[in-house]
């Protein structure tokens, strides 16, 4: 069955593309410091917000 269909299909990898996999950053940090800081500005917005209100004239 398959000789009989003469369409051939590319050699290619499908869409998948494959990055070099070992990447050196000069910043190198994990995941949890990443939200640990996320978490941080967050307290720190907040308690911006409590300390200093915006009062809107």
């Amino acid at each position: 069955m398959a000789t009989d269909n003469k369409i051939s299909m590319p050699g290619v990898f499908g869409g998948l593309v494959r990055y070099d996999e070992e990447y050196n950053s000069r910043f190198m940090i994990g995941p949890a410091t990443v939200i640990g800081f996320i978490i941080a500005v967050l307290i720190l917005v907040i308690v911006l917000k409590i300390f200093w209100p915006i009062t809107v004239a």
